[in-house]
């Protein structure tokens, strides 16, 4: 029996409050989704998986950029926020990125985008190499993740090599909410990558943008000097 998703029962408490916020929360408004958007390929009339959807904000904007879009989520309450945000405009499935998508065709993908959920996966050669199966033949995988280096110091890790399970308490959503993820290495982000046969073509660390400063200048400030996300653009041979 495959195990529980590390993060899964606090996105399951979350999930209004967080698509309530997903428009705005600087974050990921102001800070990842530019970033990732902006690493991106013209996707008119390609075919996008959006793994991680969340509640669809990222999926909302490549159908509006003329993609055609499979979402996934493992949590059941974001998959309903997903369909009832994106309609008929894209498919949205209950899935877990950890097991095998069997639904998933072999090399039926242009892109690949993964935001923000690759911290709460503990294995992700097994994530990369199902991303490299449903990718065609140059096909594209953009993800973010939490950047090594401030992790490292905001969780107080003692040793910047292991990858260590660890998590903190979120209090944006109205009630405090522990959140799990996992810490690890620059090296351990990027090596299962190449190591299932993608191409690194770029490593992003990101800005925040003027949006952000006029939303939270004190966080802005911070992020302008020392980076919270990485993003990574990969590509299949």
């Amino acid at each position: 029996m495959a195990e529980e998703p590390v993060a899964l029962q606090a996105y399951e408490q979350l999930a209004e409050a967080f698509a309530a916020r997903v428009e705005t929360k600087t974050w990921n408004a102001y800070y990842d989704r530019p970033a990732v958007l902006g690493l991106l390929p013209d996707v008119t009339g390609m075919r996008v998986l959006d793994a991680g959807c969340g509640p669809g904000a990222y999926a909302e904007r490549l159908v509006a950029r003329g993609a055609r879009v499979v979402a996934v989520d493992v949590s059941p309450k974001m998959v309903k926020l997903a369909r009832q945000r994106l309609g008929d405009r894209a498919e949205v499935r209950e899935a877990d990125i950890t097991q095998p998508m069997c639904f998933l065709a072999n090399e039926s993908f242009d892109i690949v985008i993964c935001p923000l959920v690759l911290g709460y996966v503990r294995a992700l050669g097994v994530v990369y190499r199902e991303f490299f199966r449903v990718l065609r033949p140059a096909g594209v995988l953009v993800f973010s993740d939490g950047h090594p280096f401030f992790d490292y110091q905001h969780y107080k890790s003692t040793n910047y090599f292991d990858t260590e399970l660890v998590g903190e308490e979120w209090r944006g959503f109205g009630i405090p909410i522990y959140v799990p993820c996992y810490r690890r290495s620059l090296g351990a982000i990027i090596n299962p990558l190449l190591e299932e046969g993608f191409v690194l073509d770029k490593i992003h660390e990101p800005l925040p943008t003027e949006e952000f400063e006029k939303a939270d200048p004190k966080d802005y400030e911070k992020l302008m000097k020392f980076p919270a996300f990485i993003c990574i653009r990969a590509k299949k041979p």
